[in-house]
């Protein structure tokens, strides 16, 4: 079992910055990835950015320059999700998910509310 606890979420003005971050607990394996989605109303779940192992990073299209992917260098099971240039496309719930093997994991989400 893997545990995700995610923070970072809020309402900001179209421009603005944010940064959630996303903690793993539990059984954890190091050949990992570690990435967001995002779940906006009446839209299916959307990749926005992924982690593999620290090593390689992927983003959406919409958030390719704007938004960065990162882990933590002293934990590596937390990872960061640097949003800037925010606009209110980018609204919705942010949910964190980790994935190794056969095992995928999600966090509750966070709420990221981007006004005009």
């Amino acid at each position: 079992q893997v545990q995700l606890v995610e923070s970072g979420g809020g309402l900001v003005q179209a421009g603005g910055s944010l940064r959630l971050s996303c903690a793993a607990s539990g059984n954890i394996f190091s050949a990992n990835t570690m990435g967001w989605f995002r779940q906006a109303p009446g839209r299916e779940r959307e990749l926005i950015a992924t982690d593999f192992a620290g090593l390689e990073t992927e983003y959406a299209d919409s958030v390719r320059g704007r938004f960065t992917i990162s882990r933590d260098n002293f934990r590596p099971t937390t990872v960061y999700l640097q949003m800037l240039s925010l606009i209110p496309e980018d609204t919705g719930v942010y949910v964190c998910n980790y994935k190794a093997g056969t095992e995928s994991y999600w966090g509750q989400g966070t709420q990221v509310t981007v006004s005009s």
